[in-house]
Formats: structure tokens, C-alpha cells, sequence
């Protein structure tokens, strides 16, 4: 498999180690994450060459907005005033994850139905745009609601996808339906080998009076 962190390291929008960028995430909730999407795959996320992801850390990206260096404390109140504001017109719903999928560079559960997380992608980037203008670009550049479950790290040439199949076939698990009640944002880093973040701020759905 291909490292996922050489592929955000080099893509044109560089994502390097150690940088703080704002992101805007649905996190299922540690326990939750643990019991329904750690736990039953846990073979499948610790076979060599893969990087598994914690409980703490299983979320489903809505928009990779830009560096918190490069954005003043007003900016980040700002978006998150401008987030909540459009947050309260959306209805909370759920997502419903599949069983993982073997990709190239990653180990994920895609979601359905897709409009409404597209429709949280949109706002959030509408947002920055107030915000920030078109300082920062549109990541991603276009939307689908998932979860990984395990990235490919330098040492996902060990990954075998044939087997790493054989593996998932064997194990238990269906579909696992994530409610999204509401939306957080966090200064989120990578250090080639996980992906973890610090809680800026939370904004509920459909928060209107």
C-alpha cells in the first residue's frame, strides 16, 4: 500500500508533520468508536505496514481548513461564530458506515447517505470563505462521508491488500449507524504514524431556538 503520509507531505497543499491545520470533524465518540469500529476490526488495523487509529482519534472529516498559524484568534471566533450560525438551520442525522474497505493508502468504512455530510462540507466552506476568503483552498475538493480506520505508513509496502482481504472476510461486523448531532473544531497534526488533534471548539446542529 502507498504511505498516506508521504501522499498529504507532497500533495500541491502540503500537509507537513507537526503542523497544527484547523479541521472541521464528526467524532463519533470514544467509547462508542472503541465497542463498534475499533474493537471488531482491530486484526485488520494492526497487520504490518498499517498505522491502526485509536479510539480517541476515529472521525470522519467534514473540511481541512487552513494552518492555525496562519489565522488570528478574532478569524478562528469568527468561523466559529459564522459555523454555528448556518449549524443551526441543519437537522442532526446519521450516518451509516460499511464494513471497511481495502484502499491503497488507507483502511476505511465509507458512509450513506452522503447529501447531508456534502451539505456540512459546503457550509463549512462557505464559512471560511466569509472568514478568510479564498486564503485558504477547498480540502476536500470534493466530499464523501468516511472513516479510516488504519493508514498505510512508511512501511505500507508490508501491507499485502490480498491479504489483508482474507483477514476482513474472517471477521464479524456489519453496518454501525454514527448519529451526527453536531460538529467540532480542532487544531489537528499528524506525526507520519497517527493523526491527533486539540479541541477548539464544538457547534451543535440545528441549534435554533
Amino acid at each position: 500500500m502507498e504511505n498516506f503520509f508521504a501522499r498529504v507531505e507532497g500533495r500541491t497543499h502540503a500537509w507537513p508533520p507537526g503542523r497544527k491545520d484547523l479541521h472541521w470533524l464528526i467524532i463519533p465518540g470514544e467509547d462508542f468508536a472503541r465497542e463498534h469500529l475499533y474493537e471488531p476490526y482491530r486484526a485488520l488495523a494492526e497487520a504490518p505496514g498499517l498505522c491502526p487509529v485509536s479510539p480517541q482519534w476515529m472521525h470522519l472529516t467534514v473540511l481541512h481548513a487552513g494552518s492555525q498559524g496562519t489565522a488570528s484568534p478574532a478569524e478562528v471566533d469568527r468561523l466559529v461564530t459564522e459555523v454555528a450560525k448556518r449549524a443551526a438551520d441543519i437537522a442532526p442525522f446519521d450516518v451509516t458506515l460499511s464494513r471497511p474497505d481495502i484502499g491503497t493508502m488507507a483502511i476505511e468504512s465509507k458512509g450513506y447517505p452522503g447529501a447531508p455530510h456534502r451539505q456540512l462540507w459546503e457550509m463549512t466552506w462557505q464559512a471560511q470563505r466569509t472568514v478568510v476568503g479564498d486564503r485558504w483552498p477547498r480540502i476536500p475538493s470534493s466530499s464523501y462521508p468516511h472513516l479510516s480506520h488504519a493508514y498505510a505508513g512508511a512501511q505500507g509496502h508490508l501491507a499485502d491488500r490480498g491479504a489483508l482481504k482474507v483477514t476482513l472476510s474472517d471477521l464479524p461486523g456489519g453496518p454501525v449507524t454514527v448519529p451526527v448531532t453536531a460538529l467540532t473544531l480542532v487544531a489537528e497534526w499528524h506525526d507520519r504514524r497517527e493523526i491527533t488533534w486539540d479541541v477548539l471548539a464544538e457547534v451543535r446542529l440545528g441549534g435554533r431556538p
